[in-house]
């Protein structure tokens, strides 16, 4: 792992986004709750947050993190027709939050395409990416 021991305390926030593209009928079965593994956004939320908490043990020299927020928010979008994810990760830390906030929403978007597969085994997962991070010495980016 890099050294951080040198680097500064500071608050470091990034947030994430990505999507699963779907068919119509599979966006509305997820819609009305009716799928039968269950809750599929409930349950790929609390994956989400899951997945960011061990992102450490997931990915070889990640520095593990004491976050003090992962928030996953998941939204239908019919004109996609799909569901759209985004992770927002928080630590005051010597190193960045970037990678929780990614693996927040592969997971999450994982999540989903395993609880409706048995119906739209089409399913895409696409545009994982950061869509903003602050904090440390590189300071504040935003994804124009």
């Amino acid at each position: 792992m890099v050294d951080v021991g040198a680097k500064a305390v500071t608050a470091r926030v990034a947030i994430a986004e990505g999507r699963v593209r779907m068919k119509p009928e599979t966006l509305a079965l997820i819609k009305s709750g009716d799928a039968k593994k269950g809750d599929v956004l409930g349950t790929a939320r609390l994956a989400g947050i899951m997945a960011a908490k061990r992102t450490h043990e997931l990915i070889p020299l990640c520095h593990p993190l004491m976050l003090s927020k992962i928030a996953v928010d998941l939204e239908i979008d019919e004109a996609l027709p799909g569901v759209r994810v985004r992770a927002t990760a928080k630590v005051a830390g010597q190193t960045g939050v970037e990678m929780e906030a990614l693996t927040a929403v592969s997971v999450a978007c994982l999540t989903i395409y395993d609880m409706a597969k048995a119906v739209d085994r089409f399913m895409t997962i696409e545009g994982i990416g950061m869509v903003e991070k602050s904090g440390g010495k590189s300071g504040a980016w935003k994804r124009p």
